[in-house]
């Protein structure tokens, strides 16, 4: 399969109209896959109302069909042709989010693509910010069911070019708007029961979500091996290069002494660090990949992914990374890493 490439300017007016916007949805109608930016990172799309096209991105990415899919939507009476109901919680939350980095997991209506919930009774639903991920749901006139665009287990694309490595030839179309903003995916939470929870920390951090529901919990599968998690992308092992990934708690030194034990084995080293401290290692690691600045974690979540892809272009035995502190938008940053080093539950 030949994949078309459309680059589209999202500050540009009229995006629906776009030829190549137009053209993506046609193939979304038709059963085909297409991969689009949101604001977190891009995502792999299919018509959410059917099976044999929700089917198409378990194959092409790879992923176990029990993994089930956030379907993205364009406005919020979209929402009604996939949800069964709006718990109030939820309610609150699209009103104070969306559009937005959030995903609420609410009752499934029949309509939704049973390979979208993977036999769950329930879905999750998000309303992406991203101007050209908003046109191309509207064009298409069907909500649509996205993973990350990616091959399962591969850390998350955040630019097209990570797309075009991954799904060249396995998918119809890229439309391609430029680097994502947030970096990491959608914050999930199930507003299903009594206490809204967070089943994956992400871009809207818990501090917020506190702002307008006061105390949320937490999916004890985050840290709890032997639990079952409830959302979308976090059953299996993630965001991981080929090389293992270690993280080295403490500080700067520790992170040094580790690299220092790794080279005198004769191991090929990358480090995933930060702007304060990449010169520390230029004579010491192999290969250093910034992700951020720790002076403002929002840029770590940014580069996390393109960093950890950067690792794949070189022969490395070993990448040791720097931690960070899981409050904010550094638990986000702390899952995904975690997970990378399959010291996660996720593994």
């Amino acid at each position: 399969m030949l994949t078309k490439i459309w680059r589209v300017d999202p500050t540009a007016g009229n995006l629906e109209e776009n030829a190549g916007i137009q053209e993506a949805a046609t193939y979304i109608r038709d059963g085909e896959l297409i991969a689009f930016p949101t604001e977190t990172v891009y995502g792999l799309g299919a018509n959410a109302l059917s099976d044999n096209a929700v089917k198409k991105i378990y194959e092409a990415k790879g992923r176990p069909s029990d993994n089930p899919l956030i379907v993205h939507i364009s406005d919020f009476q979209q929402a009604e042709r996939v949800a069964r109901s709006i718990p109030d919680a939820a309610e609150k939350l699209m009103k104070a989010f969306w559009p937005g980095p959030l995903t609420v997991i609410v009752p499934a209506a029949d309509a939704v693509a049973k390979t979208v919930t993977a036999g769950l009774k329930t879905v999750g639903l998000r309303m992406p910010k991203h101007p050209v991920a908003r046109a191309l749901i509207s064009a298409a006139g069907v909500p649509i069911a996205a993973p990350s665009a990616n091959l399962s287990g591969k850390p998350s694309p955040t630019e097209a070019s990570h797309v075009y490595e991954d799904m060249n030839g396995r998918i119809a179309g890229i439309l391609d708007g430029g680097p994502a903003g947030v970096g990491v995916e959608s914050t999930v939470v199930d507003t299903t029961q009594d206490l809204v929870t967070i089943l994956r920390p992400g871009g809207v951090t818990r501090e917020q979500l506190e702002a307008v529901l006061g105390k949320v919990a937490s999916d004890p599968a985050l840290k709890d091996k032997k639990a079952q998690p409830k959302a979308p992308g976090m059953k299996y092992r993630h965001y991981s290069p080929k090389a293992p990934v270690e993280l080295v708690t403490g500080g700067l030194q520790e992170l040094k002494q580790a690299v220092t034990r790794a080279k005198e084995k004769g191991l090929t080293v990358g480090v995933l660090t930060t702007t304060e401290n990449a010169n520390a290692f230029q004579n010491l690691a192999d290969v250093i990949s910034i992700a951020g600045t720790r002076a403002d974690l929002a840029t770590v979540a940014q580069g996390l992914f393109h960093a950890l892809r950067r690792f794949d272009h070189y022969d490395l035995d070993i990448i040791f990374s720097e931690t960070f502190p899981a409050e904010g938008i550094g638990e986000a940053i702390m899952n995904r890493l975690n997970k990378a080093a399959g010291t996660s539950r996720n593994d």
